[in-house]
């Protein structure tokens, strides 16, 4: 996982305070003076952050926020704020894999794209963890072995039935049917 960030929005006294205890913090922090260049923040660091800001700067469609709403502020309240925050986010983003254009969330069980959701099953998040992980195309026996834990050479269809059913279930909602394409050898993510 990469390095979570601190980004302080426009509240440079706080930055100052914090760069100076920043050998004992565990995070890095972030200066930025107004939202337009917290637009230019690569996009992955941005995922890995919480944003530090105000009332008069608080981003709507970030939940990865921390709202200031009165100064002065106890820093050691603050620093328990922010590493509890940060504790849920590296949590949130460990538990969530992603497969093709779509993002499975292993915690709630759901595969999501474009803001919409559909639960799984566990067998179907196995199913595409496995076949995601895997370098090559996964035969019928090896999906047996490794997601069913058979044994032995079962004559069964159990798992062209599970794929069938998560295919149409892809396909009935997110209008996708190459997320899981079959090859000659078995299948594998598109």
């Amino acid at each position: 996982m990469t390095e979570q960030n601190l980004i302080i929005l426009n509240i440079p006294v706080l930055f100052e305070v914090l760069n100076e205890i920043k050998d004992n913090l565990n995070f890095k922090i972030v200066k930025v003076d107004n939202k337009n260049d917290l637009q230019k923040i690569n996009s992955e660091i941005i995922e890995n952050s919480i944003i530090l800001s105000t009332l008069k700067n608080e981003i709507k469609e970030n939940r990865n926020q921390i709202i200031l709403s009165e100064l002065p502020i106890n820093i050691k309240n603050l620093l328990e704020t922010i590493n509890v925050k940060l504790l849920k986010l590296k949590y949130n983003n460990e538990s969530e894999i992603v497969a093709k254009n779509f993002k499975i969330n292993l915690n709630s069980r759901e595969i999501s794209i474009n803001g919409k959701k559909v639960k799984l099953t566990e067998k179907e998040i196995a199913i595409i963890l496995f076949l995601n992980s895997s370098i090559k195309e996964c035969s019928v026996d090896d999906l047996k072995r490794e997601v069913w834990r058979y044994k032995k050479d079962l004559d069964t269809h159990t798992v062209e039935t599970h794929i069938y059913r998560l295919r149409k279930k892809i396909k009935e909602n997110f209008k996708d049917s190459k997320l899981i394409i079959s090859t000659k050898i078995g299948y594998k993510i598109g």
